[in-house]
């Protein structure tokens, strides 16, 4: 199992690790990772890697059988053999837009109180489908109610349960489409807020910004109608 320094410290952007295998897809596995894995609908992340003379792009990384991180190069090149010790460096900026993006997807949640049925981050915007029979009267309305929770400057946390607490709580779990991962026996909490001051809530293994004042001013897009009952929300970053 690689050790995830990604959600030990999401502010972290580099570090040294040793390649412990090769994947059949071509990704390399290390011992320790600063990149996060593609999954919850959050991208993997992108950098390079560094040993000797030798500087390799990553494209992306990747979930491997037993909670390993692979990490995909970018071009055909070298690669380091197993045992190696490399240097990790993470493409900070689209790390940074991820977590604002997805730290606003998770206060869209709590403006919109519905069931949702899908979501995606991105590095300029993110969206999140709901189960929607109507669609919203009045989306400048729940925009400015999200842009004041990001004004607010909550802080972002982290705690965990175990999976039997998540099955006495199923209330938590807001994602119709993804359900936390079990087996592991314990499930990781985001919390948005403190004691009275808490707004959200919910099981989630992606990165966000410490304070929602870090994401910024969000911008939404046009309400889509992706079924009968099910529409979509689109968020954008405006600064």
């Amino acid at each position: 199992m690689t050790d995830h320094f990604f959600r030990a410290d999401p502010y972290q952007v580099e570090a040294e690790g040793v390649v412990i295998a090769h994947t059949g897809e071509g990704a390399i596995v290390l011992d320790r990772s600063v990149f996060y894995p593609n999954g919850g609908g959050q991208p993997g992340d992108s950098g390079q890697l560094v040993w000797g003379a030798h500087k390799l792009p990553i494209a992306t990384a990747v979930k491997v059988q037993g909670g390993g991180v692979g990490l995909l190069p970018a071009i055909a090149a070298e690669m380091p053999a197993i045992g190696t010790k490399v240097r990790q460096h993470l493409d900070w900026g689209r790390r940074y837009r991820h977590m604002r993006v997805h730290t606003a997807l998770h206060l869209l949640s709590v403006v919109i109180p519905l069931p949702v049925t899908g979501g995606q981050v991105g590095t300029e915007k993110g969206r999140l489908d709901f189960a929607m029979p109507e669609p919203l009267a009045n989306m400048q309305a729940i925009e400015d109610a999200l842009n004041r929770l990001i004004d607010r400057d909550l802080p972002v946390t982290e705690s965990w349960i175990t999976e039997a607490e998540l099955l006495a709580n199923p209330g938590l779990v807001k994602t119709m489409s993804v359900t936390p991962p079990t087996g592991q026996g314990s499930i990781r909490l985001v919390r948005i807020g403190e004691g009275a001051a808490q707004v959200d809530l919910q099981p989630c293994g992606g990165t966000h910004v410490a304070r929602t004042g870090e994401i910024g001013r969000i911008a939404l897009g046009k309400l889509e109608n992706k079924g009968r009952q099910n529409r979509r929300v689109s968020l954008h970053l405006a600064e």
